[in-house]
C-alpha cells in the first residue's frame, strides 16, 4: 500500500474571499514579512470551484471560480512553496452539473441517465410502487436506513416527455416554479390580455406563497387547470446536491477527472467530503456502510495515488465508536475532531490529563491527523462522547453558549448535539492568553495544524453576518 508522505507544518484554512475579495487578495497577505514560511499548506474551501449552494459544497464543475481565483493564482502559491488541501465531494454533484442537466434535457437518451440514482431502478423488487410514481422501500429495510432529513430522498426530475422520475437526493433540495407573463398566458390558452393577466396575477401570488402547482386554487379560471398546471411543471427548475451512482463506469471516469484537476492545481491533501453516504445498498444503513465504505476509498485511493494526493476521509463519530482508528488503521490521514473541545475542557478545568491521554493515543498507534481549533463548521462536541464524561460535555457546550455560541442539532434532530458554532476565540471568552495557550497546545500536538482565518486574527462571533448569510450562516 503505497502512503504519500505529508509534512506536519502549520496549514491556513479559509474561503478564497474571506481575508479579501479573492485568492490574490490572500496571496498579498501571506507575501508579507510577517508571514514569510509561516504557512506551507492551504486548505481552500470549495467556494473556490465553481459552484452553487452550501458555502461551495454544491459543486457544478471543478472549474475555478472565476471571480475569486486564477491559475496564475494558484501559480503563486506554488512559487511560495505553499502546496493546498482542497475539497472532492465523492458523495454528489450539483443539479446545475453538466452531467445532471443533460438527464433534464435528454431523459432517458441521456447517456448520464445512470450517472445519479434513479430511485426506481435502485428498490426494484425492494417495495411497493406509489400513486406518486415512486418505490416506497419494504419498513423491514427501511428502519435500518439512516437519512439525513425527513422523508425519503427524492427529488422527481420532470424528463422531456412528461414522465416524472425519482433520483436519489440525499442533501438539499428545491423546486422553483416560474411566475407567468400575461403574454404567456395569451399564447398558452390563447386568450385576450386582460384576462390572462388576472390569471398570472392569480397563479403568482400563490406561487409565491410557496404553493406547489397541484395546490394552486383558480377559482373562476378551473377549467384551464390542466394546461396551467402541464405549462408550470414543464417549466419547473431545480437547485440541489444529486447522489452519484458508483456503480457508473463514468462516474468513476469522472472521480479520475477530478483528482487529476485537483492534483494539477497544487493539491497534496484531498478532503473527501460526504463519502460515507456515497456506497448504498439495499438493506444497509445508507451510512459507513461496511465494507462498502471501505471498498470505496480502497479504488479512489488507487485512483490518487496516481497523482501522489493524500486522502483525507471527513466523518463526525463518537469517539468510542473508533472509527477515527479504523481510517487511521487502513493507512489514511484522520481528522482530529476531538482537539477542539478537549483544549477548551482542559483550559476551563485547569486539567490536561485527557488532553494527553488523547496526545499519547496518536503517538502510540502511530497515527497521521489533521488538527485545529476554529473551522468553517462549528466546535465539534459528538464526537467527544466516549472520551469525556458526559456532564463535562454538557458544561463545555454550556460554556461555550454562555459566550455567544449557538448550538448546531445532528440533522435536524432536537436536542441531539452536534456542533457548538462559535469562533475559538469567542469560545474562549475573548481571553487572549487562552487563545495563545490553546494555539501553542493544538502546534506542539502530534498532526499537522490546521489554523482558522478567524483563529489567525481572533476573530470574534459576528451575528450580522449569520443573519444575513441565512442557512449557511455558520460557515
Amino acid at each position: 500500500m503505497k502512503i504519500n508522505k505529508v509534512a506536519n507544518t502549520p496549514m491556513l484554512n479559509a474561503y478564497p474571499d474571506s481575508m479579501g475579495g479573492n485568492l490574490s487578495d490572500i496571496i498579498e497577505i501571506l507575501e508579507k514579512p510577517e508571514f514569510t514560511e509561516i504557512f506551507s499548506s492551504f486548505y481552500i474551501l470549495p467556494s473556490l470551484f465553481n459552484t452553487d449552494l452550501d458555502r461551495g459544497f454544491s459543486v457544478i464543475s471543478y472549474d475555478l471560480n472565476e471571480q475569486l481565483a486564477t491559475i496564475e493564482d494558484l501559480e503563486v502559491l506554488n512559487k511560495l512553496g505553499i502546496d493546498l488541501k482542497l475539497d472532492f465531494i465523492l458523495n454528489h454533484a450539483s443539479v446545475l452539473s453538466e452531467q445532471f442537466q443533460d438527464i433534464i434535457k435528454k431523459g432517458n437518451e441521456s447517456k448520464y441517465k445512470d450517472f445519479f440514482i434513479n430511485w426506481n431502478s435502485f428498490w426494484n423488487g425492494y417495495g411497493e410502487m406509489t400513486e406518486e410514481g415512486y418505490i416506497q422501500p419494504n419498513e423491514e429495510i427501511l428502519k435500518k436506513m439512516f437519512f439525513r432529513k425527513k422523508g425519503l430522498p427524492i427529488l422527481m426530475v420532470r424528463f422531456p416527455k412528461g414522465e416524472n422520475i425519482p433520483y436519489w437526493n440525499t442533501f438539499y433540495q428545491e423546486v422553483k416554479y416560474p411566475e407567468l407573463d400575461a403574454q404567456d398566458i395569451m399564447q398558452l390558452l390563447n386568450m385576450q390580455y386582460y384576462s390572462a393577466n388576472q390569471i398570472a396575477i392569480f397563479i403568482n401570488t400563490q406561487i409565491r406563497k410557496g404553493k406547489k402547482p397541484s395546490e394552486i386554487y383558480l377559482g373562476d379560471y378551473e377549467k384551464y387547470r390542466d394546461i396551467i398546471i402541464e405549462y408550470l411543471e414543464s417549466h419547473r427548475k431545480y437547485l440541489g446536491q444529486m447522489d452519484l451512482n458508483i456503480k457508473s463506469p463514468l462516474v468513476w471516469e469522472f472521480y479520475d477527472n477530478v483528482l487529476r484537476r485537483l492534483a494539477s492545481y497544487g493539491a497534496k491533501i484531498v478532503r473527501l467530503d460526504a463519502f460515507a453516504y456515497a456506497p448504498k445498498e439495499p438493506g444497509e444503513k445508507n451510512f459507513l456502510n461496511d465494507p462498502g465504505t471501505w471498498d470505496l476509498l480502497d479504488k479512489v485511493r488507487k485512483l490518487a495515488d496516481k497523482y501522489n494526493l493524500t486522502l483525507l476521509p471527513e466523518i463526525h463519530a463518537n469517539y468510542d465508536e473508533k472509527t477515527y482508528e479504523i481510517i487511521a488503521t487502513k493507512g489514511y490521514m484522520a481528522y482530529d475532531f476531538f482537539l477542539p473541545g478537549l483544549i477548551i475542557d482542559a483550559l476551563e478545568n485547569g486539567n490536561g490529563e485527557l488532553l494527553k491521554a488523547w496526545a499519547d493515543e496518536i503517538i502510540e498507534k502511530q497515527m497521521k491527523v489533521v488538527n485545529m481549533l476554529g473551522c468553517h463548521d462549528g466546535i465539534p462536541v459528538l464526537d467527544l462522547k466516549g472520551l469525556l464524561p458526559e456532564e463535562r460535555i454538557q458544561a463545555l457546550i454550556d460554556t461555550i453558549v454562555d459566550r455567544g455560541g449557538v448550538i448546531k442539532n445532528l440533522h435536524g434532530q432536537k436536542n441531539v448535539y452536534y456542533q457548538v458554532n462559535a469562533t475559538y476565540y469567542s469560545a474562549l471568552g475573548e481571553n487572549d492568553e487562552k487563545m495563545l495557550m490553546a494555539r501553542a497546545l493544538q502546534l506542539f500536538m502530534p498532526g499537522k495544524p490546521q489554523v482558522w482565518y478567524l483563529d489567525l486574527f481572533a476573530g470574534v462571533n459576528n451575528y450580522d453576518a449569520v443573519k444575513k448569510a441565512g442557512s449557511d450562516g455558520h460557515k
